[in-house]
């Protein structure tokens, strides 16, 4: 049946986050083609789906394409027939980013936006500017774009985070219903982390140049609720991680890894429940909860994959962490991981993928994919869907030894990680947005 494995991990994801089937952590109710923050309704890159396209092209299976004015890493959402993600446009330019990338598009004044898109048709709805980026804001990596960090959306509203330059949070049409600006932290190579809803509260990373913190928001206001420092000593205190709200024992965790530390927070407060020290600095990948295991990738450094069992309190790196495994070869640095039945699914940067069993840490498989990547993957059924970063993805059969049984082409480079609709895939490029369907 089409809902057959996501409605089993719902299931899992009831017991592990304290939360019924259906209903998101923010208080907006899911609909089954909603797909209203970064890595879908249930935070983990699980396809409601089990129908997607297996193979695509330029011209096989594209539904429409929607040549797109500025450059965005952000990953889409869907909201009802609509799909929102953020853009930025160099405001010296007349046209949009061109197929390759330089200093130059990536620096001066950036108007930063919601672009909003019709579901059925690829028509643009709005495009409406949520700030203007000065002509003096600091440079960012070529990798990256001024609007990497995807939005999330409940009960009608859409929050955008543009890291050091802001958040916001916008009705459905894209009318600003409050700003805040006040977190100008130092960035390092740009934004990426991605704001979550927790209640009443939206929850960001701050991890800049100096003092990195997770910050609380309040959802209907935008003012400052909590903010809570990482303490913790590191030469290079910058990171990109969106966070992860998990429910351990009935109390709601906020698990929110930065560089040398995860640490699990009160939503309600900001107090910090428990914590684990690592070596590794600029941590993207974002954390999964899957049978009351939590795992952690550290990031650049001393890569490695952590299982931390999250009923402790204080500082438990000596006794919470169950295993340890890899290196920077096969544990992702900017990819977030999957789970699938007794194993979590790891897409190294450098186009390694390893299944890894969950309980003890054992690598179960490898395959080599080729190529380079940065979106997260994502789990249909048994079928895994892995975005490289020049246009090319990779379908893979799991169960036993995977099978590699698809590579699809688009044209221009592709960082952000993929959105459902129904049973077809959304991939927005640095050209665009496409809609992927079987007839």
């Amino acid at each position: 049946m089409r809902y057959r494995l996501f409605q089993q991990l719902c299931a899992s994801a009831t017991c592990a986050f304290g939360v019924s089937i259906g209903v998101l952590a923010g208080g907006g109710y899911v609909h089954a083609d909603d797909w209203s923050e970064f890595r879908g309704p249930m935070q983990n890159g699980v396809s409601p789906s089990e129908s997607l396209p297996v193979s695509w092209s330029e011209t096989e299976n594209v539904r429409w394409f929607t040549k797109l004015s500025g450059l965005g890493w952000s990953s889409p959402i869907i909201v009802g027939e609509r799909i929102y993600f953020t853009s930025a446009t160099n405001a010296a330019r007349e046209s949009g980013a061109s197929k390759d990338v330089s200093a130059a598009d990536l620096a001066g004044r950036q108007l930063l936006s919601l672009v909003c898109l019709n579901a059925k048709t690829g028509e643009e709805i709005f495009s409406k500017i949520v700030f203007e980026q000065p002509t003096d804001a600091p440079t960012i990596h070529l990798k990256n774009s001024h609007a990497s960090p995807t939005p999330v959306a409940s009960q009608g509203k859409i929050f955008v985070h543009f890291g050091h330059q802001g958040t916001a949070c916008l009705d459905l049409d894209g009318n600003k219903v409050w700003e805040n600006r006040d977190h100008a932290f130092p960035p390092t190579h740009g934004n990426g982390g991605s704001p979550i809803l927790c209640g009443d509260r939206l929850i960001v990373t701050c991890d800049g140049g100096d003092a990195p913190y997770t910050l609380a928001l309040d959802a209907a206001t935008g003012k400052e609720i909590w903010k809570t420092l990482r303490n913790v000593d590191v030469e290079r205190p910058f990171s990109f991680c969106t966070p992860q709200l998990i429910s351990v024992n009935g109390v709601e965790q906020v698990i929110s890894p930065g560089s040398n530390i995860v640490q699990a927070l009160s939503p309600k407060d900001g107090s910090v429940l428990w914590s684990v020290r690592y070596d590794g600095f600029s941590v993207v990948p974002r954390p999964v909860f899957y049978r009351g295991t939590l795992f952690v990738c550290t990031g650049f450094s001393s890569t490695k994959l952590l299982a931390i069992d999250p009923t402790g309190s204080g500082d438990v790196t000596d006794t919470h962490v169950k295993w340890t495994y890899g290196t920077s070869t096969s544990v992702p640095q900017t990819p977030s991981v999957v789970c699938f039945e007794n194993q979590i699914v790891l897409a190294a940067d450098g186009g390694i993928a390893t299944g890894v069993d969950i309980e003890s840490g054992k690598e179960l498989w490898r395959e080599r994919l080729g190529g380079n990547y940065s979106a997260s993957p994502l789990l249909s059924g048994n079928r895994l869907y892995i975005q490289g970063e020049s246009g090319d993805a990779i379908v893979l059969e799991l169960g036993g030894k995977p099978k590699k049984i698809a590579k699809n082409s688009l044209p221009g480079r592709i960082f952000a990680s993929y959105a459902v609709v129904g049973n077809d895939l959304i991939i927005r490029s640095e050209q665009g947005v496409y809609r992927i369907g079987q007839p």
